[in-house]
Formats: structure tokens, C-alpha cells, sequence
């Protein structure tokens, strides 16, 4: 039987820390993180399957701390899997198994190495993404593929919507893929690094919207940031406004800003290009704004971003 240490979080760490199980590896530790009050948690808890398995976890504040890094090595694990977890795992750890550590990515590498790469897909009208499992080295996302798998995202599709589908490409990888690693036989194909790029992490605050972006991608920016995440926002003379949902609604005249109104009891959001958006959620200084309440908290008619 195969042993593994699993450094997991999220709903991809959950579903292929099952994966895992379900092919009878022994998981010797699970390493996850503490949930941080101040995020939305929206996710599954890696830290629960655990506990419902017998499996021993830790959420320590630095999984390189040489302590860690100890009982990893204690546990004569065969393979050091990584599937979501939030920090860089360093040298020490990376060596610390028999056989090798291999990390899921949830991007068709290499394309969109780095952090939170299904939002960078969509912001960038991507109309297909994945998931890659991958050995592991000091770089991130660098090393040699093993699997991957790609699903579409549909032209309306939000980050949540995309990430749903990533998350079952995970475990499909992660499953077919495990056979392999353990006799073997998996292949491990270098990636041409050329052919895609690193993206770093996104803060509530890269969320300001382009008031001279075109139509197309605003939607896409706007469908990339929405629930669970913060949302795509401009800061405008009637308070801050949150679109949460648009659709592309054809041409109008082209604006000097994009400029949101009410028209025909919808809002529409009149874009730099000439592109239009109908906007069927959005909020006004923290209050929900519909075509019923425009007119009474948009007193010059119209809303320049």
C-alpha cells in the first residue's frame, strides 16, 4: 500500500483527499489550514474529512518550519500530495517522501501558473480552462506534468460556476492518474514555460472596474469577481456600486464612460465602446439597486463610472 502526506484546503482538497482514500492510500497526515474569520468560508472543510477517517491533521501557521517538516519525514510517506493549499512548500518538505511531491492545479498548465488561476481565466475571456496535476519542485507550478483535463467555460459562466467544474476535473485526474504514479508508469511531460504565464493573487481592491474597458470584458470581469468573491466595483458620486450579474445586450451609442441607467424597468450599463450590458444585480452604497428604485437614488439619471 502507498503512503502519502496530503497538505490540503479547499473544496479540491476535499475531493481529492477522498480521491485518495477511495483508492486505498494510506494518508499518513493531512496538513490544512485554520479557516480565517475575517473570509467568507464557502468551502468544504478539508480538516473535517480528516477527522472523519481517523486521519491525523495540523493547520500549522508555517508548513516549512523544520517541526513540520520533521513529522513529515517521520511518516515514511511514499508521495507528498498538495491539492489547494495556500503556501509555497520548500525544498525540505518537497524532500522529505520516497517518491515525489505533485501538486493539482486548477489551470490547463502552463497556462495561468500562480494564484487563484480560474479568476485570471475568466477575467481574460478564456473559454476554457482545467485542472493539471503536476510534480512538484522549488518553483511553483513549474515542474513536469503528469494529467490533465479540460472543461469550458460558457460565455455567462461565473468564477464559482467554473470553479464547480475544475473541481471535478481534479478528482477525475487525480483518480485515473494514482495507478501510474504508484507502479510507475505515470508520465511526467516538461512544460514549455513559454507558452503561458504567472499570476499573482488578487485583493479585494483589484476589483475596481475600467470605466473605458469595452462591454465584453467588463461582463467578463464582472462574472470573474462575483459571489463568493468581493465583486467588481466603482466608487461613483452616488456612493460605491457592486455589479454582482450582467449580460451582453447588444450596441447602444459608445460612451466617454461606462454609465449606468435605467431604461424600459431594466438597468443597463452603456459601455465606452458602444457595447451594452443589462445589469440584473447590483448595489448602491451597501442597498440593493433595481430598475424600481433608480430613479429615487440616481437623482441626475444617469450613473458615470
Amino acid at each position: 500500500m502507498s503512503r502519502a502526506v496530503v497538505f490540503a484546503y479547499h473544496n479540491v482538497g476535499v475531493r481529492c483527499l477522498k480521491a485518495l482514500i477511495g483508492r486505498g492510500v494510506d494518508v499518513a497526515l493531512v496538513v490544512t489550514h485554520e479557516d480565517n474569520p475575517e473570509e467568507h468560508i464557502w468551502f468544504e472543510s478539508v480538516a473535517q474529512v480528516a477527522q472523519e477517517h481517523g486521519i491525523a491533521f495540523i493547520a500549522p501557521d508555517d508548513p516549512n518550519a523544520p517541526e513540520v517538516v520533521e513529522r513529515v519525514r517521520a511518516a515514511q510517506a511514499d508521495f507528498l500530495f498538495s491539492f489547494y493549499y495556500r503556501h509555497m512548500l520548500k525544498a525540505p518538505l518537497l524532500e522529505a517522501v520516497k517518491r515525489g511531491a505533485y501538486n493539482m492545479h486548477g489551470s490547463l498548465l502552463p497556462k495561468y501558473r500562480g494564484r487563484v488561476p480560474i479568476n485570471w481565466a475568466i477575467i481574460h475571456g478564456e473559454s476554457e480552462t482545467g485542472a493539471t496535476l503536476h510534480q512538484m519542485n522549488v518553483k511553483p507550478d513549474n515542474g513536469p506534468v503528469v494529467d490533465q483535463m479540460a472543461v469550458p467555460i460558457l460565455p455567462d459562466d461565473t468564477a464559482d460556476e467554473v470553479f464547480a467544474k475544475v473541481t471535478v476535473a481534479a478528482e477525475m485526474v487525480l483518480w485515473r492518474s494514482l495507478p501510474g504514479l504508484i507502479d510507475g508508469s505515470a508520465p511526467h511531460v516538461r512544460q514549455d514555460l513559454s507558452q503561458g504565464g504567472y499570476f499573482g493573487g488578487r485583493k479585494p481592491e483589484d476589483g475596481r472596474i475600467d470605466a473605458l474597458a469595452p462591454a465584453e470584458r467588463l461582463h467578463d470581469f464582472v462574472r470573474a469577481l462575483t459571489r463568493p468573491f468581493p465583486g467588481a466595483f466603482a466608487d461613483t458620486g452616488a456612493g460605491r456600486l457592486l455589479l454582482w450579474k450582467t449580460l451582453r445586450a447588444g450596441n447602444a451609442a459608445p460612451t466617454e464612460r461606462a454609465e449606468l441607467c435605467c431604461a424600459d424597468g431594466k438597468l443597463w450599463l452603456h459601455c465606452a465602446d458602444g457595447g451594452r450590458l443589462a445589469v440584473l444585480e447590483a448595489e448602491l452604497d451597501g442597498q440593493p439597486l433595481s430598475a424600481d428604485n433608480f430613479a429615487a437614488r440616481v437623482a441626475s439619471g444617469a450613473l458615470t463610472l
